[in-house]
């Protein structure tokens, strides 16, 4: 297949990888240093189930400069979303299925008021991988997978072809008749693991083992929930609960992207996840007091570390 990697970053940089290396054509789109260094050495990932080499030919910097695929796979952060988009218009054709694998619930619909609704599928992932340093991204563990899926029935084998394609190359994917749910399940955890480790400031270890802290997590994700409910989403009025249990299951030391985000100042994607729990809530009548406290706290820093002087 043919498949473009908008960001090649831990999570775009390891699954364009994989694709690569089971022999599709794929393509990544690249910026700054981390573009720099693939143009001149190619991308390597480093990983526990194999090191993976991409040549240098494989990039580009910019999205005009992609020719036709079958494939897109969003890989940048939230706040690129909606640039992103709108520059994706110039190269999906109708046969380009787009998949976003960022965080949050609100990417697909920035990508849908750009591009038609039956070229967005949805997509999430579940990999910890960071860019080591230009050139190198970093797989941290075993887990890499990719669940993803059309939003109506119509594309059903397209999806096959894509699923093939990522089992193909060693990739645990998997194809969801129910995505919308599937992203949701997923923002809820990492909605209360990304507020309360970046918020308190401290491990997930250290939040489960404090009454008041755990409550706060159980709270965060119990508002995403009822919010999630009330948009239509199939999700179990006590999901919370469920995922507080498996949070009990997690290493002590786990905390989450936007917390390391947050200890090396740089910018927050918080207003797409309790930001965004605050503001479907708004829109729904459903109150989140515990994710806008969050937000309100986190707030300051969104844009990267304060500056004291200004």
């Amino acid at each position: 297949m043919r498949i473009a990697v908008v960001g090649a970053g831990g999570v775009g940089g390891y699954f364009g990888a994989r694709l690569a290396a089971g022999g599709h054509e794929v393509t990544f789109v690249a910026r700054g240093r981390h573009l720099e260094a693939i143009r001149e050495h190619g991308l390597l990932v480093r990983s526990p189930l194999g090191d993976l080499k991409v040549p240098a030919t494989s990039v580009v910097a910019t999205i005009a400069e992609l020719d036709p695929v079958d494939v897109v796979l969003v890989a940048v952060k939230l706040w690129d979303s909606e640039d992103v988009a709108a520059q994706l218009r110039a190269v999906v054709n109708e046969g380009t299925r787009v998949i976003s694998l960022q965080n949050g619930v609100r990417k697909d619909s920035v990508l849908r008021q750009h591009l038609p609704a039956h070229n967005v599928w949805g997509g999430v992932c579940y990999i910890s991988a960071v860019i080591e340093e230009p050139g190198v991204v970093s797989h941290r563990g075993e887990m890499q997978k990719v669940v993803f899926g059309p939003y109506d029935d119509a594309d059903t084998q397209r999806a096959e072809d894509f699923l093939q394609a990522c089992v193909s190359s060693g990739i645990d994917a998997e194809l969801s008749a129910d995505i919308e749910r599937v992203i949701w399940e997923k923002f809820v955890f990492l909605v209360g693991l990304s507020a309360t480790t970046a918020a308190v400031r401290q491990p997930i270890g250290v939040i489960r083992s404090d009454a008041h802290s755990r409550e706060l997590l159980h709270d965060v994700m119990a508002e995403a929930v009822n919010v999630g409910r009330a948009a239509g989403v199939r999700l179990d009025s006590r999901f919370a609960d469920e995922r507080l249990a498996f949070c009990d299951t997690l290493p002590p030391g786990m905390t989450s992207s936007m917390y390391h985000d947050l200890m090396q100042g740089n910018r927050l994607e918080v207003p797409w996840l309790s930001g965004s729990v605050v503001d479907l809530g708004r829109e729904l009548g459903v109150p989140a007091p515990r994710n806008r406290t969050i937000a309100d706290v986190l707030a300051p820093y969104e844009l990267g570390r304060p500056d004291p002087d200004r």
